[in-house]
């Protein structure tokens, strides 16, 4: 099984990144993987890497050390950088600069595979500019984007570009059912909801509590009968993404906060000694930025899962023939197509789009919610 196993409907990448990887000599310096959310623009990058690791041919192969190593996270030429928080500063580029120019110590490249890539502050991103610019002989950046406006424009012309598209739902449900073992019928339902985002179609078709919080947001607009309800909404909206975001991340900060205190030698009475309370704020913080980048996201899934319900909506009013999203809630679709007008509804998923800025923009997550309900509740 090679390393493009798992690039799901993505032909055209997996021939792009073999030929390069297999090609004579030094590959570009810098590549730019673009594509959707779900599109697996990071297992792309992640493939590719090793790939120019391989020592088999044809690379790739899946198989051998280095393989095995950079898929699994532990080759010692493969950084991966995944930003925790909701951005990514300066002095973290600019040490992963330092890094990223020393050579490789056993494999054939130091590849820098940069996730988020756009994360990035103005500084950071000009910092790593300068690295893009002048890369040293043997080191290979892969960065990881949305689009690739996301980034400067002076760091996307220096890249080679990857795009991604957004896998076919028959392609994704294929591989819940070749790989994950799921029913042929709720295979197909959970590639549909998730819309082509791999990783979210297989947890709705592993985890009922996933499935749960979509059924509540689809409940949502029958629920929008006055302000009240309305205001009720939206609050549990965000309940729910901040109850994700703290199981998301709970377990995850108490061990990380154990093994920091045991590294700067916390007593067995749990004292610490002095000079140890900058790291441990430090850590506070970057676990702070990471439940509130965890919380933007799970909310940013609800929102997007709402507006399926009116994109749904809208394909019924315009009779355009494409294929449902919710095909569980179609007769409740169909209901509301008919109550309606073409023109409530894209004033309504320009009211969901419009939130989805506003949180971008860090305004209170309660504030944007609850004045979204209140514009899905007009006509």
């Amino acid at each position: 099984m090679s390393v493009w196993h798992d690039l799901v409907g993505q032909e055209p990448v997996v021939e792009q990144l073999r030929s390069a990887a297999e090609g004579a000599g030094k590959p570009a310096h810098a590549w730019l993987f673009t594509g959707p959310p779900g599109s697996g623009r990071t297992a792309a990058a992640r493939a590719f890497a090793a790939a120019l690791q391989c020592n088999e041919t044809p690379r790739g192969c899946g198989h051998c050390a280095s393989c095995h190593q950079v898929l699994q996270g532990t080759h010692a030429d493969v950084e991966v950088i995944r930003p925790a928080g909701l951005s990514f500063g300066v002095k973290e580029t600019r040490e992963l600069v330092l890094r990223a120019a020393s050579s490789p110590s056993g494999g054939r490249w130091q590849v820098v595979l940069f996730e988020d890539a756009d994360r990035a502050t103005e500084a950071a991103a000009n910092a790593l500019l300068k690295a893009i610019e002048e890369p040293p002989p043997r080191t290979v950046w892969l960065l990881c984007t949305p689009s690739p406006e996301d980034l400067l424009v002076t760091i996307r012309s220096r890249c080679r570009l990857v795009t991604l598209r957004t896998p076919p739902v028959g392609a994704v449900a294929e591989v819940l059912r070749l790989r994950d073992g799921v029913d042929a019928d709720t295979a197909e339902t959970v590639a549909r909801a998730a819309q082509g985002h791999i990783s979210r179609a297989r947890r709705l078709a592993t985890d009922p509590e996933a499935r749960k919080r979509r059924n509540e947001v689809l409940a949502v607009p029958r629920r929008l009968t006055s302000v009240g309800p309305a205001v009720v909404a939206a609050e549990a909206l965000v309940k729910a993404a901040e109850a994700e975001a703290k199981a998301t991340v709970e377990e995850l900060n108490e061990s990380e906060t154990s093994a920091l205190r045991q590294a700067l030698g916390e007593s067995t009475k749990g004292r610490m000694p002095r000079g140890t309370a900058g790291a441990l704020k430090e850590l506070e913080d970057r676990q702070k930025s990471r439940a509130t980048r965890v919380k933007r996201d799970a909310l940013d899934r609800a929102l997007l899962d709402l507006a399926s319900y009116y994109r749904d909506v809208l394909t019924l009013q315009l009779g355009a023939g494409s294929e449902l999203v919710n095909t569980e809630l179609s007769a409740e679709l169909r209901s509301a197509a008919e109550d309606g007008t073409p023109e409530a509804t894209l004033r309504r998923l320009d009211a969901i789009m419009h939130c989805r800025g506003q949180l971008g923009a860090n305004v209170n997550p309660l504030l944007a919610v609850e004045a979204m309900t209140l514009a899905l509740r007009t006509r």
